[in-house]
């Protein structure tokens, strides 16, 4: 992989996902997948929950969930200062959504080398977005195809990786980075645990959209505090959703 301090921004383009269960409730699951969550779920529930109780965490399973909003920034200069575009992709038609992100990510690549970077997104982000098109039956964008590549051929950064330098011990959370680097966060509505609720119960997208682009703004903050630069300007941000 190629040293992160010497990829030009321009060819940067960050990333973040949100998702939530298949169904709204256990019960509205085909008999056959509740069965299939059942024997999932005896791997991480307690002796005295069942597969219902714990369904909530269905969205972080490929297999078990479906993605609602991919939100993507990029970084721009005008005047002499960094500029930072964010847009979603987002709603209740997952196929759609994936096919929109899958257009854009090949018009991005048309020319020059070019990158995704997301917050732990190779064990999250990458594979739940390849893995859910596969079951949309929407083709692989290359750059998300890692098959057949060899480590430096696949275009990932990951600051959750590129923090660890090389200690493998534990999940270190976008939150945290952001305070202990002094990060402001825009982040002042949900957090990734209401996103289900926010889905289903108040069937506000859009709302889980906006929260979606403010992750994507903090992922590329921090990814400016590893390479030593300032922070783009909070006047320099543009959301998509308002």
């Amino acid at each position: 992989m190629e040293d992160h301090y010497v990829i030009p921004l321009s060819s940067i383009l960050f990333f973040d996902i949100e998702t939530v269960p298949a169904t709204a409730e256990f019960s509205a699951l085909p008999e056959k997948m509740q069965l299939l969550w059942d024997k999932k779920s005896t791997h991480f529930r307690k002796e005295e929950e069942t597969a219902a109780d714990v369904y909530q965490r269905a969205g972080i399973y490929a297999e078990f969930g479906k993605i609602v909003c991919i939100s993507v920034g990029h970084i721009n200069m005008k005047n002499g200062e960094k500029q930072l575009r964010l847009k979603s992709y987002y709603g209740d038609d997952e196929k759609a959504l994936l096919e929109q992100f899958s257009g854009m990510l090949e018009k991005f690549t048309r020319s020059g080398e070019k990158f995704l970077c997301g917050h732990n997104s190779d064990e999250f982000d990458v594979p739940y977005v390849a893995r859910r098109m596969l079951v949309n039956q929407v083709p692989l964008p290359d750059l998300l195809n890692n098959a057949g590549k060899k480590p430096w051929e696949v275009r990932h950064l990951d600051t959750m990786k590129l923090w660890k330098f090389g200690d493998y011990k534990h999940f270190t959370s976008l939150d945290l980075l952001t305070s202990i680097f002094d990060i402001p966060t825009p982040k002042d509505d949900i957090d990734g645990s209401e996103v289900a609720g926010v889905y289903y119960d108040e069937k506000d997208v859009k709302r889980i959209a906006r929260y979606c682009e403010k992750d994507v703004q903090a992922v590329v903050q921090l990814f400016l505090r590893y390479r030593y630069e300032p922070l783009i300007k909070q006047e320099h941000v543009s959301y998509s959703v308002e």
